[in-house]
């Protein structure tokens, strides 16, 4: 698996740290972890193990309590084969700056420096919310990460730490591999704690369940009709398959986007969900509530040329098959 930090090495049975263990992503990556005989030490908040029930069939072994980490690390020191930093505020409505500075950003600093000083490979979680509303394309060249304007404080924490690690790496101070993703819009198994936050995916299976119906936010832009507002969805097996790349390859260093590299409407992204659950389409346009339509992307597309020259081949699961498979397993419970 590369490098890992204080003589840690694949044969040597270190472990990954895997902080939001409990989380959407980070929990199908311990899931992955499991599949692929690969040691963990996860990181959450210890509540959030046992009342997600999603996680029912997760055998998380050793949990670390994510407010007690860095006291942890810096007791321990332990040998680690890597750091995959899912953990932190995911809400794009959070309005409080402190709050997404201290999770987002202060905790990813902190992480960054122990595996800088400790040698450990570092693999961290960004977000195509540092693009805005688009206007400056969605390349992931890391000369134009400080021109970027996100639309919302979350994105803003992103972008924060992301032009911070750029300036520590060009400092000298900087993990022996490292690979941040912009996330694009996520999709799968896993989500429901997020409620609000969850994919339009289980928002509409559960409309559709409880309703036989499917609401779609109206457009408000002149140009774009209701229903064509665009996002690359990504489904989380994916997002997995690209984690372990980055730490098996190793990366040896950069930001990356991770999407499809191509933009689905939400119509599309409802029809996969109606043709899923073999049920008529009956799509409801509402309008997007006034105090999130100056902070709407109305188009996201990730351009993938520069993982793809990094050496990752996979193809990724089109939108209709990656719904159907998430809506499958919803419905086994």
């Amino acid at each position: 698996m590369g490098p890992a930090g204080r003589g840690g090495s694949a044969s040597s049975g270190a472990p990954l740290l895997v902080t939001g263990a409990a989380g959407f992503i980070g929990a199908r990556f311990v899931e992955s972890c499991l599949a692929r005989g690969i040691p963990f030490v996860a990181v959450d908040a210890p509540g959030h193990f046992a009342e997600r029930k999603e996680h029912r069939e997760i055998a998380f072994g050793r949990v670390v309590d994510r407010e007690a980490l860095p006291g942890w690390l810096e007791a321990e020191r332990p040998a680690l084969r890597g750091i995959v930093h899912l953990g932190a505020c995911t809400d794009t409505t959070q309005m409080d700056v402190a709050l997404l500075e201290r999770l987002n950003v202060a905790y990813s600093r902190a992480l960054w420096r122990f595996a800088s000083r400790e040698g450990v490979p570092f693999v961290y979680a960004s977000s195509a919310a540092t693009y805005g509303d688009g206007s400056l394309g969605y390349d992931d060249d890391e000369s134009k990460i400080s021109l970027l304007r996100p639309l919302n404080p979350y994105g803003e924490s992103k972008q924060r730490f992301d032009v911070w690690a750029l300036d520590e790496e060009a400092q000298g101070v900087r993990p022996p591999a490292w690979a941040g993703f912009k996330f694009f819009n996520v999709y799968g198994f896993g989500e429901r704690h997020k409620a609000g936050m969850s994919s339009v995916v289980l928002q509409g299976f559960d409309q559709i369940q409880r309703c036989g119906e499917m609401r779609l936010f109206r457009s408000h832009r002149p140009g774009v009709a209701d229903g064509h507002q665009t996002r690359d969805f990504v489904s989380v097996a994916d997002v997995i398959d690209v984690l372990h790349f980055a730490l098996d390859a190793p990366l040896c260093r950069g930001i990356f986007n991770l999407g499809t590299g191509q933009g689905r409407t939400f119509l599309d992204l409802a029809r996969a969900t109606f043709s899923a659950l073999g049920a008529e389409e009956r799509i409801v346009f509402v309008d997007t509530p006034p105090g999130l339509r100056e902070r709407y992307q109305y188009f996201t597309e990730a351009r993938m040329e520069k993982l793809r020259a990094a050496g990752y081949r996979h193809p990724f699961t089109p939108l209709e098959q990656g719904v159907r498979e998430y809506v499958q397993r919803l419905l086994r419970g």
